[in-house]
């Protein structure tokens, strides 16, 4: 097993508050791979960029894991789509630190295609080899946002170049894999499938009764949750259209809980995909049963989740998708797109159901079958927790995790070997 390694997520820091403009999933799956490497003994540090001036340079979590920030461009927030002008800069100065090292890393872990362009600049300088888990890869983002994606042109070109030069690509699901070797020619065999996770110390599920109390919620009313950043690709709009053709066609009244945001609570100014939905909701004559409750720590996500009937999702894309894993690790069955990680994490039938992507209306049937089965909806809640246990903790993850750090570290003292034994017979 290796060591000491180099967690590398230069927008996305384990200490933001989750659910704002570029906090989310990344930022959960880089602090808990982080605690629970340093749980198997490993020496980790984390490495992000320093966006507030007052930050230290390193911050040790209670877990012993290093938080370093690395000084690149302004010390504010810049969204992640602005951030390439700076990577150089950031490439440097984590150089620099890695040099200042009494013992250097065993393997890198680059997070997001800039945490890429660091850990290929790291390698060519100090031959350290790295792993790279995207998150989200720029030609399938291009494709469903076309216009409305911010990144540079040049983004799926690095990409294309960071999968040439790792030694290892984590897929977070089989589609992300799929769209690897189908867009960026990506060798099969570099490729390790590994899932997200939820961490069971954190969610599990909590009677609905004394959940809807500690957030004062009505416990007879029918509650359907959507949880996660308010960005257009997730499809809360969806979500709002199916609540309404739910009431119009079947009969259902029921209250949608959205939580996110760029604020504690809900505002339009801090947030202004809320003033969007809240528009739509208006439109679809249900604003008074759209609740916007702004974001949420995650010591509180369990009441959330565990809060409502049922978890829905309906993203364009998603290139894993953890609040899936997370209502079915509180025992709430779940909706969602057939999109990306969700296709693998949901099993349709059994721990939900899955819709097609853009489906208000398959989105309503489903959400009516539920109202009107509860018997699904307990067997479901009960199915999705045994099937997040089994597959999806971090611990497990995690391992295997290091199962791929231990590969990439071992094929590349093969190549270095082959290098120093071709140089001595040349």
């Amino acid at each position: 097993m290796v060591e000491r390694i180099a967690i590398i997520s230069e927008h996305a820091s384990p200490l933001a508050t989750l659910g704002g403009v570029d906090s989310g999933g990344q930022n959960v799956y880089v602090g808990q791979i982080a605690k629970h490497l340093a749980a198997l003994g490993c020496k980790v540090d984390i490495f992000t960029r320093r966006n507030n001036e007052c930050m230290p340079e390193i911050v040790r979590s209670i877990n012993g894991v290093r938080i370093v920030h690395v000084r690149a461009g302004p010390t504010r927030f810049v969204r992640k789509e602005d951030l390439l002008p700076f990577m150089a800069e950031f490439a440097d100065n984590l150089l620099a630190f890695c040099r200042r090292q009494t013992r250097p890393y065993d393997v890198l872990h680059a997070n997001f295609f800039m945490s890429g362009m660091a850990a290929m600049h790291i390698k060519r300088h100090l031959r350290i080899p790295f792993v790279i888990t995207f998150h989200a890869l720029g030609r399938v983002r291009r494709l469903h946002q076309k216009d409305a994606d911010e990144f540079p042109e040049e983004r799926p070109l690095i990409e294309k170049r960071i999968i040439a030069a790792a030694d290892k690509v984590i897929a977070e699901c089989p589609q992300d894999k799929e769209d690897m070797i189908r867009l960026y020619r990506a060798k099969p065999s570099k490729i390790a499938v590994v899932p997200c996770g939820f961490d069971p110390m954190e969610l599990w599920p909590v009677d609905k009764s004394d959940a809807r109390a500690v957030l004062n919620l009505d416990p007879n009313d029918r509650i359907v949750l959507q949880l996660g950043r308010m960005v257009p690709r997730k499809g809360v709009d969806i979500v709002i259209r199916a609540l309404s053709l739910l009431a119009k066609t079947y009969g259902i009244d029921a209250k949608l809980l959205v939580v996110g945001g760029d604020s504690d609570r809900p505002d339009t100014t801090a947030t202004p995909e809320i003033g969007r939905l809240q528009r739509i909701a208006e439109a679809e004559g249900i604003g008074e049963r759209v609740i916007f409750a702004g974001r949420c720590r995650r010591g509180v996500l369990r009441y959330y989740y565990s809060a409502a009937d049922i978890f829905v999702t309906t993203p364009w894309y998603e290139p894993f998708g953890i609040t899936p894993v997370e209502a079915m690790a509180c025992g709430v069955p779940v909706v969602g797109a057939a999109v990306g990680g969700i296709k693998t994490t949901v099993c349709d039938g059994e721990t939900g159901f899955l819709v097609p992507p853009h489906a208000p209306e398959a989105t309503a049937e489903r959400l009516a079958r539920l109202f009107t089965q509860p018997v699904f909806m307990r067997l479901f809640g009960t199915a999705g927790l045994k099937r997040a246990h089994d597959y999806f903790t971090w611990a497990k993850v995690t391992d295997r995790l290091a199962s791929v750090y231990a590969s990439a570290a071992q094929g590349a003292s093969r190549d270095l070997a082959g290098r120093a034994l071709r140089k001595r017979a040349s």
